[in-house]
């Protein structure tokens, strides 16, 4: 018997903006980083072997049995490597589902989970063949304000609406939630797979409110590591502090302050940015590096030679000028106290037009971000932006959501027992 058993069973947002945009755009010659995305973690294939940064010796199908671990203090989708396809899916809790169906529904998904994530069938899948590849395959919880409300535990002042910024176009199709799944793999059959069986095992509980696919560059598509691009082809989430280390657990971990279900867990925000690609054709290479304030071609600031050289926003061209524009991402979005930081999480999403549109694509990045505190991280780096960031002539952030990422788990457990039973 399964865990639970005994239980019951975008519109356009590309629509003309503030004036500032137009103000901004006629600045692109002059004026910041890409959008940053995905922290790097490491991870065990089947055979034990330890994986790092890609190398050109990597072979075809190696990552096909890459296994990440499962249970541990934190949940393994956090630092570990995001695979080459993801699916963030968010849903409504379905009414009369209280604290102890919700425990129920934990422990199924915990299941599910530490099964799929080893390579295992889940119990009760009639399409065991299907789970043999994990993939590096993740899969992270969420918990919404509404999840937390109805467990009845303390909730953090920031697990709620982000405020509104004048950018914003957001639609209730991609906003909210009261519970988020985020499974992640290099192979998208992998992903579709171990989604539907969680799915499968959701629907007595809560019904989806929106699913958000997305892609990124595939382990070792890139021979020299470099960091992934989003489709305005800039190296996407270069400043992200590195998994194991002392700036990651500063920004990533919950405080002390935090209640003590999140003690070992997290916060996640989720950003569905539309981008318009065919505006963004029209501008010259010079004015997209100096509205990132990178380079094309290497991501490296255009005050250095290399990706990760440290950005120099006191640097003045021959005129006195900044090098890095006071409009340009890479400013706007730099902080330098890993306390005030965030760690990226990023895929970009492509959808098609629709019948008789002239725009070639619906293009985006689905923007995630990892942090301790949404009020005092998240928040002040996005009103930065929000005030004067080149790169909100061509974007448009459309869907937003935030989500209390509880911590891991020990075999026996499940994800958010302190939660739902402390």
């Amino acid at each position: 018997m399964r865990p639970g058993d005994t239980q019951p069973s975008a519109a356009d947002a590309a629509s003309s903006g503030p004036s500032r945009r137009r103000f901004l755009a006629a600045g692109a010659a002059a004026g910041a980083g890409a959008f940053a995305a995905g922290a790097t973690g490491v991870a065990l294939d089947r055979a034990g072997a330890l994986h790092g940064s890609p190398t050109p010796t990597d072979h075809a199908g190696a990552n096909g049995q890459r296994v990440v671990p499962f249970y541990g203090e934190h949940q393994a989708g956090v630092t570990a490597r995001p695979g080459a396809f993801a699916s963030f899916v968010a849903l409504d809790l379905k009414r009369g589902v209280g604290r102890e169906r919700l425990a129920a529904w934990m422990r199924l998904i915990t299941d599910d989970a530490a099964r799929l994530t080893q390579g295992s069938a889940a119990l009760a899948d009639v399409e065991p063949e299907l789970a043999g590849t994990p993939a590096g395959l993740t899969v992270t919880v969420g918990f919404g304000s509404g999840f937390v409300t109805r467990a009845r535990g303390q909730k953090p002042e920031w697990l709620a609406p982000l405020p509104a910024f004048t950018v914003d176009k957001l639609l209730d199709e991609w906003s909210g939630g009261d519970a988020l799944f985020i499974v992640s793999a290099d192979e998208p059959g992998t992903v579709a797979h171990a989604l539907r069986m969680i799915l499968k095992d959701s629907r007595s509980f809560a019904t989806m409110r929106w699913r958000q696919d997305g892609f990124r560059r595939a382990y070792g598509s890139d021979p020299h590591g470099m960091t992934m691009r989003n489709m305005f082809g800039q190296v996407d989430g270069t400043a992200n502090f590195r998994p194991g280390t002392a700036d990651f657990d500063t920004a990533v971990w919950a405080r002390p302050d935090a209640p003590s279900w999140l003690q070992g867990g997290t916060s996640f925000v989720l950003r569905r940015i539309g981008m318009d690609l065919d505006t963004w054709d029209a501008v010259d290479r010079v004015g997209r590096e100096n509205t990132i304030g990178r380079r094309l071609d290497n991501g490296a600031p255009l005050t250095g030679t290399h990706e990760h050289d440290v950005l120099d926003l006191d640097a003045v061209d021959a005129h006195g000028l900044p090098v890095i524009s006071s409009v340009a991402h890479a400013r706007r979005a730099h902080v330098a106290d890993p306390a005030k930081s965030m760690v990226r999480l990023g895929y970009n999403y492509e959808e098609r037009s629709p019948a008789g549109s002239e725009a070639l694509s619906r293009t985006g990045l689905l923007f995630g971000a990892w942090q301790a505190n949404v009020t005092e991280q998240f928040v002040p780096i996005q009103r930065s932006l929000d005030e004067a960031d080149l790169l909100n002539v061509w974007t448009t952030p459309v869907g937003s959501a935030v989500f209390a990422i509880p911590p891991g788990c020990r075999e026996g457990g499940y994800l958010g027992q302190a939660l739902l039973e402390g």
